[in-house]
């Protein structure tokens, strides 16, 4: 990995402020922010090379310079955008802020990122991946919990991390904590809900320790399983990632009818955007289907 430059001393006080501002005020996390000093003092490097020597005169044309640098550097198109918007809204805070008077990197173009489909599940996967866990040892049931509730609810690996024995809320609906610190309330399925009371019943207790606290998921020696442990659970089962029941989640419940916007809401997502990916999931599900199945095809 390439190093990271340092700042030039025009540019380290208002990044830093800023990042500051992004720990404190959007709750993100440390990994984020360190993506966003890295990209900033990437950028500022390349500007001080070229002549800058404050931050307020830098212009759309370094920008547009920096993006074809960082192409014939060969960076992909993806991370271009990245770097980009990491950018773009450290000038838009600072002119919101009413310390910069433009923001120029508001209208540059940046290369489209690649399309790339989630993967889901079929159906007969995931069902043969949960029944196929009927063991009555702890670990088998705190497992079958588990996957049943990321199928069931499309947490994220971080909320489900996050959960503890006090999150469910009369039986049937889990509240969830997800991005920036927002709040939601996510059905759960019978299945899931008979996996969890068995879990939380017949389970749970026997792996418990002084050090398990109020966490739902508990590893063998009985501390709390973070994301890693939830990964290499759900790897050792299903083969996969967690996010993959995630898509699985999203995708069968639209290719089932339920509206777009429901699945935003249970996904978590601000923008309905994101969700509408699935969309093009079912499309590609359905002319698959189509292809296989009519004669005339």
């Amino acid at each position: 990995m390439a190093s990271i430059p340092a700042l030039p001393s025009f540019a380290a006080q208002a990044v830093e402020d800023y990042l500051r501002r992004l720990s404190g005020g959007r709750l993100l996390s440390a990994h984020t922010v360190a993506a966003y000093r890295r990209d900033l003092s990437q950028f500022f490097d390349f500007a001080a090379r070229g002549g800058v020597e404050e931050v307020g005169t830098v212009q759309r044309v370094l920008v547009r310079r920096y993006l074809a640098h960082l192409h014939t550097r060969g960076y992909s198109p993806t991370s271009i955008a990245r770097k980009s918007s990491s950018v773009r809204t450290f000038f838009a805070d600072g002119v919101r802020r009413g310390e910069l008077t433009a923001n120029p990197a508001a209208a540059v173009a940046v290369p489209k990122r690649p399309r790339s489909l989630p993967r889901a599940l079929a159906q007969r996967t995931v069902a043969g991946v949960l029944d196929a866990i009927d063991g009555t040892e702890a670990v088998d049931l705190r497992d079958r919990a588990l996957l049943e509730l990321l199928y069931s609810a499309g947490l994220r690996v971080s909320e489900m991390a996050q959960l503890t024995t006090d999150n469910l809320v009369m039986g049937d609906s889990l509240r969830v904590v997800g991005k920036g610190g927002r709040a939601r309330l996510v059905p759960v399925g019978r299945p899931a809900q008979s996996a969890l009371d068995r879990w939380i019943r017949m389970g749970r207790p026997s792996m418990a320790s002084p050090t398990s606290g109020a966490s739902l998921w508990l590893g063998v020696r009985g501390r709390p399983l973070d994301q890693r442990g939830i990964r290499r659970a759900v790897r050792a089962r299903a083969g996969t990632f967690p996010h993959a029941f995630r898509h699985s989640f999203a995708t069968h419940l639209l290719e089932g009818g339920a509206d777009l916007r429901a699945v935003q809401e249970m996904l978590g997502h601000i923008d309905l955007g994101t969700t509408q990916i699935y969309t093009a999931v079912t499309r590609h599900h359905l002319k698959a289907t189509y292809e296989r199945s009519h004669p005339r095809a």
